[in-house]
């Protein structure tokens, strides 16, 4: 595969979507800038990278590499073996396609193609939009030209500070203003709104809580819409109601952030990047079954500067009712935390990223 364009950047990373949405942002600004880059994305073909990066034009490669699970399994066995030819075919897709920039997403798929990219000579980027940053970044941090994180607590966590950048979390530039009394959902404009997220996959213990907070919300007349996760759906679709719009997945996320009032979500760094650009508020309730319990450190980062309200999962049941009945009643204090959490925002960041690369390309042509 040689690359018939001068411009030659390469992204590794994914396995969740907070891993790759960010890349991805990042590879349409490179796009909008500089169109005859040619982009190259490696992943695992049976992770979401697999699945969407294709579909949006990209070239794409896979590598073996698949990441360890929290218990003893025959995978796990298999990691040294998985490592071995990983880096392997990641040196193979170096060689042929000879990136002048190569990003690091996160996630495990990252680090032997990163390695790849630096014994062929590449400048290397990583991005990392957690507080905490992963495993996989903490590795390569010592491969890269520069770090582009989206908290100033994270720079404690890197040994050499002067290539870390606090820039954002990167957002496609997708989210417009809809008015209540056009939007997809049914929602009457003057309703209070209330937006659900459980991450794509769903969380069960915020569909249990709101589950029995419906007779609550009705009464007080508050819309709601709600994403339970395909996996969930079937469990609480018979809820929906004149102002209950429950769905598995919301595909026009811009709409539903647009016409909510208050947003009840996990804590995800690409979700904390747009509310904080809608300047959204928000309770965050960080999932317990990430690595490293990133979520609560993103979480604790905005509700530290009074950006959110942090509600951790095991206590749900006893403090998500009252606080979301009292905030989506005053207006007041969603405009406090409105305010605070706009300060986290760069919706640029995608931008200066891409230039970043781009300048770093035009040093090694």
């Amino acid at each position: 595969m040689q690359s018939r364009s001068k411009y030659r950047i390469l992204f590794a990373g994914g396995g969740t979507g907070g891993h790759l949405f960010p890349a991805i942002a990042v590879a349409e600004s490179i796009r909008k800038l500089m169109p005859e880059a040619d982009i190259l994305f490696v992943g695992n073909k049976n992770k979401i990278e697999g699945r969407v990066v294709p579909k949006l034009g990209y070239n794409f490669k896979s590598i073996w590499i698949k990441g360890f699970v929290r218990r003893l399994t025959f995978g796990n066995l298999l990691f040294p073996l998985r490592l071995i030819v990983s880096l392997a075919q990641a040196l193979v897709i170096n060689m042929k396609f000879k990136p002048n920039v190569a990003i690091g997403g996160g996630g495990y798929v990252a680090g032997p193609v990163i390695w790849g990219s630096k014994v062929m000579g590449a400048k290397i980027i990583l991005l990392e939009q957690n507080s905490y940053p992963g495993v996989t970044t903490r590795i390569l941090a010592k491969y890269a030209d520069e770090i582009h994180v989206s908290y100033n607590d994270s720079k404690k966590y890197f040994r050499n500070k002067e290539k870390v950048y606090v820039t954002g979390c990167p957002t496609r530039k997708n989210v417009s203003e809809f008015a209540k009394e056009t939007n997809l959902f049914g929602i009457k404009e003057g309703k209070k709104t209330l937006l659900v997220l459980g991450g794509s996959g769903g969380a069960k213990s915020i569909n249990d809580a709101m589950a029995g907070l419906v007779s609550e919300l009705r009464e007080k007349d508050i819309s709601v819409i709600w994403q339970t996760g395909n996996y969930y759906y079937d469990n609480y679709k018979n809820l929906e109601n004149d102002l209950i719009y429950i769905v598995p997945f919301i595909e026009n996320m811009q709409e539903a952030y647009s016409v909510s009032d208050l947003v009840v979500a996990r804590a995800g760094a690409t979700t904390i990047a747009e509310l904080s650009n809608l300047g959204k508020p928000c309770i965050l309730i960080p999932s317990p079954n990430v690595a490293e319990n990133h979520q609560y450190y993103n979480a604790k980062s905005i509700a530290d500067e009074g950006g959110c309200i942090l509600i951790n999962d095991d206590r749900i049941k006893t403090e998500l009712k009252e606080k979301l009945i009292l905030t989506i009643l005053s207006e007041e204090t969603q405009k406090e935390l409105g305010c605070n959490i706009k300060k986290f925002s760069n919706p640029n960041a995608a931008d200066l990223i891409a230039k970043r690369i781009i300048h770093l390309a035009g040093t090694v042509l």
